[in-house]
């Protein structure tokens, strides 16, 4: 990601952050200088490895966990976050989920997942 701006100093929360685009997403902000919060729904591993990624390559970066289908934990995730880093200058709502097949086939807990996430969450 390359811009006029930079983004030193600035806090981004990235949920979804443990792997594929919010992983990029999360390196590319870093990369830009801001301190990148990596959430995570259920790969705790995953998402240190993009934070010691990211300090590896100069940045600042931790990690935090929180279903963002669920309105409690996105409550903690953001009120942590604002303890920890006191503001969030950048919010990327990446989280998302896929149930392939076909949706007459699919079961509807298999639906409510799909739309709690990408929808509701």
């Amino acid at each position: 990601m390359s811009s006029s701006a930079s983004l030193d100093g600035q806090i981004a929360l990235v949920t979804g952050a443990s792997r594929g685009i919010g992983r990029a997403v999360a390196l590319a902000l870093a990369g830009e200088g801001a301190e990148v919060v990596v959430n995570y729904a259920s790969s705790p591993d995953a998402a240190e490895a993009v934070v010691a990624e990211i300090q590896a390559n100069g940045g600042s970066a931790y990690a935090l966990q929180a279903d963002v289908a669920d309105e409690a934990s996105v409550e903690e995730l953001f009120k942590t976050v604002l303890t920890r880093s006191g503001r969030i200058d950048v919010l990327v709502n990446n989280a998302g989920i896929t149930r392939d097949g076909l949706l007459m086939r699919m079961k509807t807990e298999d639906w409510q997942a799909v739309i709690n996430l990408n929808l509701t969450g």
